[in-house]
Formats: structure tokens, C-alpha cells, sequence
């Protein structure tokens, strides 16, 4: 899914979790302070900040819905908000089946998977992710999924590689902003093959998700490691703000 979209401005945020749906009970107030109110909350931050003309980076866990049917209220809210919507997929979207399906319900949201999107000269790749092989629960299982996600996160980026190549004289004229719903790396001081292909494609900026709660927030890898600067997006810790990304760092 490849759209050129200029003169405005990107925004990113994670774990949505909504729940809209009647046949859905997911209240998320069970789960602290930070998520007291969050949809209304969320609503009012990106009103109040976003326009049609923006682009909203969403990595993962949308819908608490398990079947489509039951994510559409959800999707269908995102949907209203103003700008165009780039989603990838969070490990709680469980309704998320056809990508071609996908992108043909609606026009102001693309679902990115195995593919990339050029917004004002930055190209968004990214995959969902998974656990890595240095946490504590990794296993077999999860090797197999690890490794899938490990080329979904390279076909989206080699994808966008070519497409500067074409597109642009100079790599440094565009850049490839690296996006997953799950951290890239499960301990900060441990190195992953996610990391890998960030750093072999010369990403410089990583937006993630999914890290929940304040001892998560202390524990995750945030900052630049092996030159690379890695963000986290979830929700409860931005508090329902989307992070506005700027050419050159982050407007927090």
C-alpha cells in the first residue's frame, strides 16, 4: 500500500484496546488511573491536536473484538477520527484476517503488513513482532513465530528501500521510520534480530507498543541503543497523547 501523502504532520500512538461492541466487555479502568475514561480521553487529545490533512501511526491492539463483526464499532470509531490512519497489527487483534479485505473498508485507513507507507518524506515499515529470544518465556513455538515476523519486518523494509532508491537522489532525502507493536528487544541490555534489520537498513527512529504499567515503562528499552532511538507509543504511557514525530526527533 504505497500513498504519498505531503505538507502535514504524523502522529503515533498504540493499544487502543477498545471495546464498542455490545457482545464485547473489556472495560480497561480494572487496569489503573492511566486508563480511567481512555476512548473519551483519546477522542479529545486527538481532536484537539490532529486535522484530516495528518497521519496517524496506530501499532497494534485496536479491538478487544475477536471475529471483524465484532471489531467493526471499534474500526468505525478510529475511522471518524480526523486524518489518515496507518494500523499494523497488535497481538490482541485477533479479528485481523485478509489484508485486501482490510484495505478495502475503509479510505482514510491503511493496514500495513508486509508492505510500507510514505508519508512526508518518511517511509513507515514495521511488522507486529513478538517475544525475542531473550525473554524468559521464549520457546519453541514462539522461535517459529519470531522467525515469520523477523521476514515480515524485512519485506516491509526492503519494499521501502527500493522505492527511496527509485524515488529519491539521496537516502538522507527520505527516511525509514521502523514500527512494531511488540518491543524489539524483551531486556534492554539483550540485542535481537528486529534490532538487526533496523540497524542493516540504517533505521534511526523505532515506535512501539504493547509495554504496559509503570515497572514495564522502567524496564523497557527506551533511548538510542547501537545508534538506534527506540519510543514507546503505548497508550496508558502516553497518557492518551499521540507522540508527534518531527523530521529531526520527537514533539512530546
Amino acid at each position: 500500500m504505497r500513498k504519498r501523502r505531503m505538507n502535514m504532520s504524523i502522529y503515533a500512538i498504540a493499544d487502543l484496546h477498545l471495546s464498542f461492541a455490545s457482545s464485547v466487555e473489556k472495560p480497561m479502568d480494572i487496569y489503573g488511573p492511566r486508563w480511567h475514561d481512555h476512548a473519551q480521553r483519546l477522542h479529545d487529545n486527538w481532536c484537539s491536536r490532529i486535522t484530516d490533512d495528518d497521519t496517524v501511526i496506530i501499532a497494534g491492539d485496536i479491538s478487544w473484538g475477536l471475529k471483524l463483526e465484532e471489531a467493526k464499532p471499534d474500526l468505525d470509531w478510529v475511522a471518524a477520527l480526523p486524518g489518515q490512519k496507518v494500523i499494523l497489527k497488535g497481538n490482541h487483534d485477533l479479528w485481523w484476517n485478509g489484508i485486501t479485505k482490510l484495505n478495502n473498508m475503509y479510505e482514510n485507513i491503511t493496514f500495513l503488513q508486509n508492505d510500507f507507507y510514505l508519508a512526508e518524506d518518511i517511509y513507515i515499515c514495521g511488522s507486529r513482532g513478538w517475544l525475542t529470544p531473550d525473554n524468559d518465556e521464549f520457546g519453541e513455538e514462539d522461535e517459529k513465530i519470531y522467525r515469520r515476523e523477523l521476514m515480515r519486518l524485512e519485506a516491509s523494509l526492503q519494499k521501502a528501500a527500493k522505492d527511496r532508491q527509485k524515488r529519491y537522489k539521496k537516502e538522507e532525502d527520505a527516511e525509514l521510520l521502523g514500527v512494531l507493536h511488540y518491543p524489539p528487544v524483551s531486556k534492554a541490555a539483550s540485542f535481537s534480530g528486529f534490532q538487526q534489520l533496523f540497524e542493516d537498513y540504517g533505521v534511526k527512529r523505532v515506535l512501539y507498543g504493547h509495554v504496559h504499567g509503570e515497572d514495564g515503562f522502567r524496564n523497557t528499552i527506551q533511548g538510542v541503543h547501537h545508534g538506534v532511538e527506540y519510543q514507546l507509543i503505548s497508550l496508558d504511557f502516553r497518557q492518551c497523547i499521540p507522540l508527534q514525530i518531527r523530521k529531526q526527533g520527537w514533539y512530546l
